[in-house]
């Protein structure tokens, strides 16, 4: 007689997730997340909107960072984009890139993501919604939301972003001294860039930026514009596709010579330069 391991719902969402974000971990080099089965310490994005004193900290602790690194002291406003901008790249990363390889869209709660100041590195603690096509083994556990198309995937990646991100931007805004449309724009842009960014680390740069546009294919309130990739053409007649970002990250602030390439201050010019090196 076999024996089944009876697995609960929860855990079955929450276990699938957690599988997806060790994927993404394994996968992504620069992103630094550990996934947590219960809640650790860290700085959580439902006490940055609730406490002034732990936005300051946050801020502070990305001030320090950047002086260690490039050992250049940078104005309240600067941290405060660049904290923000990597927090941004990380949810992207997650919900963009569960979306990429599983087709999921996970509801990642303000509590379920966790920053170490010290380190800046994150931490999650998988949750037990999401949304799935109606295809999906998880589609009939309950905390899953079925949807029959793709394109309703994509919209409800757009809002799951949005919603885990407008508190927080709403928080910060007074610090880095940036509207809505600066804010939502650098939102969109790590959205896109994370699932750009995996598709490269996977060897699938054509196919992730054919997926980061189906997501963000136009201006789609809250977000600005669409993802709009473009290839540029180099003298040896090879190409490379660059997008202009919408929501600065600010890095000119910090090495104003080294813009980053999908900076509007970095000319075609310089970034086939870089690309093409």
């Amino acid at each position: 007689m076999s024996l089944a391991l009876k697995t609960s719902p929860d855990s079955a969402v929450s276990r699938a997730l957690g599988d997806v974000y060790r994927r993404l971990g394994d996968t992504c080099e620069a992103l630094t997340v550990r996934v947590e089965e219960t809640p650790g310490p860290g700085m959580t994005a439902a006490r940055l909107t609730a406490d002034a004193d732990a936005l300051h900290a946050f801020v502070a602790a990305e001030s320090e960072r950047i002086h260690d690194r490039y050992g250049v002291r940078v104005r309240p406003d600067v941290a405060a984009s660049r904290a923000l901008h990597d927090y941004a790249w990380t949810v992207g990363v997650l919900m963009g890139g569960a979306w990429y390889l599983d087709r999921r869209v996970p509801r990642i709660r303000p509590e379920d993501l966790r920053i170490d100041l010290a380190s800046g590195t994150y931490a999650i603690t998988p949750g037990t919604e999401l949304a799935c096509l109606t295809d999906d083994r998880l589609a009939l556990y309950p905390g899953v939301l079925t949807l029959p198309q793709q394109d309703q995937l994509h919209a409800r990646l757009r809002m799951s972003v949005a919603d885990h991100m407008r508190p927080l931007l709403a928080a910060i805004a007074p610090v880095a001294r940036r509207r809505s449309r600066a804010l939502w724009g650098m939102v969109g842009d790590d959205l896109v860039s994370g699932i750009w960014y995996l598709g490269r680390m996977l060897g699938q740069e054509a196919a992730a930026v054919r997926a980061a546009t189906e997501v963000l294919p136009a201006a789609v309130p809250p977000y600005p514009d669409g993802a709009d990739f473009r290839r540029l053409v180099a003298e040896d007649g090879s190409r490379h596709t660059t997008r202009t970002r919408t929501g600065c990250c600010m890095f000119y602030a910090i090495r104003p010579a080294e813009a980053c390439v999908t900076c509007p201050r970095t000319a075609d010019a310089e970034r086939l330069k870089r690309l093409a090196g």
